[in-house]
């Protein structure tokens, strides 16, 4: 209630990417703060656990929160003490780089959406394994890492790129993700394509043995929800065929069909990945496809449109074994994934 009659107003006059930019400042000063961890994880997360087996981990909860929203691997310890099972950080790319000009990141109210074409915005990979170096983590957490390619690398050039980041993120990390689907970089979506998107992936496994000698971290690719049924079959069953560990599905969509928000203001907004309630239904559709296609034999992190409980319990019910939300923490505040965890285990 008070994130929605008090906080949410004031942050909704802001610019949706200064708002977002001042809620890790927060997050970052709890950090910094004796206890500040301890007191979010009492104001907003939950007192029980719901532990799932996924990857070869232990998760405390299937509740996780997607890649996006701690770019540089900054405010995840802060993250943890939310409520999350898991939280993903980046996307990182090997190198540095400014993203998009602003702005860049809008909110679609009437939608429960978000657009963005951040451009994968982030401090690059040798920075991030600074933070990741430096940062305390609780025992028992879980951390994603999720890459992508640096812009300017030629996309002939992206198997190299990914190696890289790999190469310099992989030991800390419980898991692992390759992003080939973000709208957002020119090309990018063309390295989901069978072909493309093998040696990358083969590439990418080969650095993580390397450098993480004592452990086997599990690899999966994050899919767009705009591939068509056919090419999702095929990445599928190349992923089943590599023996990656899982698919995360899915990321944004460049569709903008059905939605409330006004053409003109549409219009306006331009060009970006759509992210939140809208994409509820492609996403259950896409994880049913895959779950259908491989079996039982990967794990799949769905997300798209999570908002409720009943979101969450649908896709695992669909096949998931785990979930992320990122678009409807924007609505609902810090303390969603607290709530998520405590209704899902009332409702199993």
């Amino acid at each position: 209630m008070l994130y929605r009659y008090l906080i949410r107003p004031f942050l909704y006059r802001l610019p949706a990417e200064t708002a977002h930019h001042l809620i890790i400042v927060l997050l970052k000063l709890a950090q910094t703060i004796p206890g500040g961890t301890w007191l979010l994880s009492k104001l907003f997360g939950s007192e029980r656990t719901a532990p799932v087996s996924a990857l070869g981990l232990s998760f405390p909860s299937a509740i996780g929160l997607a890649a996006g929203f701690d770019k540089d691997a900054r405010v995840f310890p802060a993250l943890f003490a939310l409520g999350f099972g898991f939280v993903e950080v980046g996307t990182i790319t090997a190198e540095p780089q400014p993203g998009n000009p602003r702005p860049r990141l809008f909110r679609l109210v009437r939608d429960r959406a978000l657009v963005n074409r951040m451009g994968f915005n982030n401090l690059g990979a040798k920075q991030a394994a600074a933070h990741l170096s430096k940062i305390r983590r609780r025992p028992g957490t879980v951390l994603g890492i999720n890459i992508g390619k640096t812009k300017l690398v030629p996309i002939e050039q992206a198997e190299a790129d990914y190696e890289q980041s790999a190469r310099c993120l992989g030991p800390y990390a419980d898991y692992f993700v390759v992003n080939v689907s973000s709208p957002n970089t020119p090309g990018l979506r063309d390295l989901q394509a069978v072909d493309a998107l093998r040696p990358i992936l083969t590439a990418v496994r080969r650095v993580l043995d390397e450098v993480v000698t004592q452990r086997r971290v599990p690899l999966l690719v994050k899919i767009a929800p705009d591939l068509n049924d056919d090419d999702i079959v095929a990445v599928s069953r190349m992923a089943l065929a590599m023996k990656l560990d899982g698919i995360i599905a899915t990321n944004t969509t460049i569709s903008r069909d059905g939605l409330l928000t006004p053409a003109h203001e549409l219009s306006r907004i331009g060009a970006g990945g759509l992210s939140g309630a809208p994409l509820k239904q492609r996403s259950l559709d896409v994880l049913r496809l895959i779950r259908g296609t491989i079996g039982s034999d990967l794990t799949i992190i769905s997300a798209g449109g999570i908002e409720t409980a009943a979101d969450a319990a649908a896709r695992l019910d669909a096949g998931a074994q785990l979930v992320q939300v990122y678009s409807a923490l924007v609505y609902e505040g810090p303390s969603l994934a607290g709530r998520l965890v405590d209704e899902l285990r009332l409702k199993t």
